[in-house]
């Protein structure tokens, strides 16, 4: 059996990218998945012709744009207009996201449309780090004078983290995300299978190996130091380094006595995001002007991600609808309350479908930056030698594929870092939110 210096379970964007980033500094690296396919959430379904994502996806500028970039992923694809419209009391109006939209906009009394525009135009030099250990709900709160305005900011912030818990969520990293959008995003062209496709090429060129459709059961350690690991058809593989990009709940079921490590308290801490997802390919659009609508006194959205990128093989327009759920969640009235987004939006969408996929409850992030944080997870699990942690859970600030993105390169940099020592457990300090 071969002895790689770094092993990684599973083959999202987290694992894929530790995989590169560990291949290109000339380790003898393996992705072991338990699907078929690679990409986790970031994989994209073929349905009649049109290409669907896992969910509304859009890359932000952040860290996961950089790092593909860094790998010279081609991210074919447009920056989509802003242009677009909110609800509020069951009716379609304008957003104000520029000066003419927010001059016409009914949504704010001349007060609020001065204090909207003195927030857009100060945004970008906004320090958010002064507000990493404050709410949300107290940022806006105590900032925000005009109550419209303070509506389109829990809008807007609640669309940039897919977060509905303001009195949870820390400000400073969504209030960093929402400044990422306004400098636009990217939809990508086929969907982000295409992205995944392209992450798996680069990582063979570099020579990373992958197992796929074999489930880990156990991470082997000894002594403090990982081992190995094994797999439910009986494959071991023995490695220096290993990295998980599970859940936390999950990287605490595969690592025997768990509950004597890190894993506990992240698992413990952990907080899951899910929301439920509408995509419809349509023949046409019934309104071509709304594409794209905030909710202001729903937890919902709306994007054609078509206008920007190339979704279809025979010129459909691919819709996204979004319920951002909170603890309470109901398939059936989910389902109704995105549809009646489209009926709004869209009036008789039903006769031009095309194509359609629900996603009742998909985890967006197994946990997010949050006041009851405890520590930030990783990238080294500190009680086991050359155990690391990667995914969009182990946030030191990012959100979403960014915090995916950027965990895998700290645990590839820790790895990097610690070579040549002696390999006996070491500690390691965490921030605390």
């Amino acid at each position: 059996m071969q002895l790689y210096d770094v092993a990684v379970v599973g083959g999202g964007v987290a694992g894929l990218t530790a995989a590169i980033y560990a291949a290109k500094a000339g380790k003898q690296t393996i992705v072991i998945e338990k699907q078929d396919r690679l990409g986790g959430r970031a994989m994209s379904n073929k349905k009649n012709g049109a290409y669907f994502n896992l969910g509304g996806h859009a890359l932000y500028h952040g860290d996961a744009l950089a790092s593909f970039r860094e790998f010279g992923l081609s991210l074919q694809g447009n920056k989509p207009s802003i242009d677009g419209y909110a609800i509020w009391n069951g009716k379609l109006t304008v957003l104000p996201t520029g000066v003419k939209s927010l001059v016409a906009t009914p949504l704010l009394s001349w007060k609020g449309k001065v204090e909207l525009a003195a927030w857009l135009a100060k945004f970008g030099k906004l320090d958010t780090h002064r507000y990493d250990q404050v709410s949300l709900r107290e940022w806006i709160e105590g900032n925000v004078q005009d109550p419209m305005v303070r509506n389109i900011f829990y809008a807007l912030l609640r669309t940039a983290s897919y977060v509905v818990a303001p009195d949870l969520q820390a400000a400073g990293p969504v209030l960093q995300q929402l400044k990422n959008a306004l400098q636009g995003v990217l939809y990508l062209d086929r969907g982000w299978g295409a992205a995944v496709d392209e992450l798996r090429k680069k990582a063979s060129d570099y020579g990373v190996r992958f197992i796929t459709k074999s489930k880990v059961i156990s991470i082997d350690h000894h002594n403090g130091i990982v081992q190995q690991v094994l797999c439910e058809d009986g494959t071991k593989v023995p490695a220096k380094n290993i990295i998980l990009t599970t859940s936390p709940a999950i990287a605490h079921q595969l690592v025997p006595h768990a509950e004597a490590t890190a894993l506990h308290t992240w698992k413990k801490q952990a907080i899951e995001i899910t929301a439920a997802c509408l995509d419809v390919a349509l023949r046409r659009l019934p309104k071509p002007k709304q594409q794209f609508v905030y909710g202001i006194d729903q937890t919902v959205f709306l994007s054609n991600q078509s206008r920007a990128a190339y979704l279809s093989e025979d010129g459909a327009q691919v819709v996204s609808v979004i319920k951002y759920q909170g603890k309470e969640t109901d398939p059936e009235k989910d389902l109704q309350a995105l549809e009646q987004t489209l009926d709004l939006v869209q009036p008789g969408w039903q006769d031009e479908l095309v194509a359609k996929q629900y996603l009742p409850k998909i985890t967006v992030c197994y946990d997010f930056m949050h006041t009851k944080r405890q520590e930030n997870p990783g990238p080294a699990v500190p009680e086991i030698k050359g155990l690391y942690v990667a995914g969009e859970w182990a946030s030191h600030g990012e959100l979403l594929v960014d915090a995916a993105t950027a965990s895998a390169k700290r645990a590839i940099q820790h790895i990097l870092s610690h070579e040549g020592t002696e390999r006996t457990p070491y500690y390691e300090h965490r921030d605390i939110v």
